[in-house]
């Protein structure tokens, strides 16, 4: 058949006429529990689409960009339903799951696939989760906000498993098995990248010490590669996370922080305790008006992982980047709503990718089901609360400090102090109920202390739920790290 200009006019008219959806409202999605759950989608203009989920039904009018919304409420969960949007066409997406959905995001050790993780094989093979589901988003990036994304939500088997993120793998499977009700993740992650390019503009814009200067991303080559230098940092933003941002979640989990470590970094390290919170507060800002939801309905929890041990270790104390960088994300929890799962015991002196992501995913998973889900569980290990002098010794508080105790079952490990010289020794420490007491004969007037305060430390301060302590450090005295400390 012949077709005439007009009649091709006529059949694209029709074809934009069409209701449609975004790629993360398909086939095997999850919708969140007892929530408004937000769905949404395109139109003509002034378009009626109607929306029905079981018996539930909601209704919408496309404003005049030819964007529509609805919220189905009180969902409960279950499985093995179907979702049809109605407007000139009608569109059925099939097998929808009711239950948790969380997104996960960050740099490599998120985008680390079960394929690569430890046990690899069985846990591919035992990978038979209907109700776990996982959304993982064509990388891409973009200068401005994108509307959608590509990507299709996959069930939790043995042919999937391989290529799902394996943090976000393991953390869906035990919320899943602990609370009885189908997980989805959707997976949002780019190995090499730092925080900068996560943010939307609005934070990169909100501090004179970040946004006035506009932040580059040139010094990251994964990035370069595919788009020009002197870029926007809110690249991955705008091409990852703003075309889900219309989804209602329960929550974030969170793996980066390599990639703004070390002197490579232009001092990215020394203002991530003021990036890391920022992006959180921005992208709650973010799913709340892609929402149409007033800001304190999207205050959605944030978990993420502190940085790992990694790299080599050093006879004498030593000063570290990636330390600096673990004492902003620790420094973050006075962020409403967040939660740090430790890592410090669990890495790789030889390989930034550690394979022991079941941890990874299980202290995060613990921080969810304590904290977002109200289980009863110790869900951190001891975090550092405040010092006291006592003559020539220092003595420690902690939170989450029920029996105090080594993994090792030896001596404690890890502590430093210094005095006025700002000169740090290996110190000894013991246990004292739920405090911790440290002292050292070269260090007779202590006034700083640390723990852990290295790329790779040796250290073993635990909690009777076997949670290592986080490390920290007393002081603020400028870092001076010896060659080699490490970086992305």
């Amino acid at each position: 058949m012949k077709i005439t200009a007009s009649i091709f006019l006529s059949m694209t008219a029709v074809a934009l006429a069409e209701v449609r959806l975004p790629a993360v409202i398909s086939d095997n999605m999850v919708l969140l529990q007892d929530a408004k759950a937000n769905v949404w989608g395109w139109a003509d203009a002034g378009e009626k689409v109607s929306v029905t989920f079981g018996e539930t039904k909601a209704a919408a009018t496309a404003d005049e960009k030819g964007r529509w919304s609805v919220k189905l409420e009180g969902l409960k969960p279950g499985a093995g339903r179907e979702l049809t949007v109605t407007g000139k066409n009608t569109l059925t997406v099939k097998n929808v799951a009711v239950g948790e959905v969380w997104l996960a995001s960050g740099q490599s050790n998120m985008e680390m696939e079960v394929k690569s993780a430890k046990d690899a094989e069985a846990e591919i093979t035992a990978c038979k989760f209907p109700d776990i589901r996982i959304f993982t988003v064509t990388q891409k990036l973009s200068a401005k906000p994108l509307e959608d994304c590509e990507g299709k939500w996959e069930v939790a088997t043995p042919e999937n498993a391989g290529h799902f993120t394996a943090a976000g793998y393991f953390f869906a499977r035990e919320v899943h098995q602990k609370l009885k009700v189908p997980v989805g993740v959707i997976h949002a992650s780019w190995g090499g990248t730092p925080v900068e390019a996560w943010m939307p503009e609005i934070a990169m814009k909100s501090n004179a010490a970040f946004g006035g200067r506009s932040r580059k991303i040139r010094s990251t080559p994964e990035l370069t590669k595919f788009f020009p230098p002197s870029t926007d940092p809110t690249v991955l933003f705008n091409g990852m996370i703003a075309p889900v941002a219309g989804c209602t979640i329960r929550g974030a989990i969170w793996y980066q922080g390599e990639a703004n470590g070390g002197p490579a970094k232009s001092g990215d390290h020394a203002i991530y305790g003021q990036l890391f919170p920022m992006m959180i507060l921005s992208w709650r800002y973010e799913f709340a008006k892609a929402q149409g939801v007033p800001r304190d309905e999207a205050e959605f929890p944030f978990l993420y992982v502190q940085l790992v041990n990694f790299g080599a270790r050093h006879e004498e104390p030593t000063d570290s980047y990636w330390a600096e960088i673990r004492e902003a994300q620790f420094g973050t929890l006075e962020v409403p709503r967040t939660g740090m799962a430790v890592g410090i015991d669990v890495g790789d002196a030889k390989n930034i990718h550690p394979k022991n992501k079941q941890v990874i995913g299980h202290r995060l998973a613990l921080s969810a089901l304590a904290q977002v889900y109200f289980q009863e569980m110790e869900y951190s290990g001891p975090l550092y609360g405040g010092m006291q002098n006592e003559e020539s010794k220092i003595r420690l508080s902690f939170s989450n400090s029920n029996g105090l105790k080594t993994s090792d079952g030896g001596p404690i490990k890890g502590f430093a102090l210094a005095g006025e010289d700002k000169k740090f020794v290996w110190a000894d420490a013991v246990i004292e109920g739920d405090h911790i007491v440290v002292s050292s004969p070269k260090v007779p007037s202590p006034v700083a202390i640390r723990y852990g305060w290295a790329d790779n430390p040796d250290c073993n301060l635990i909690n009777s739920a076997g949670l290592p302590a986080s490390p920290f450090r007393s002081d603020k005295w400028p870092q001076n790290p010896p060659p080699g400390s490490k970086g992305m």
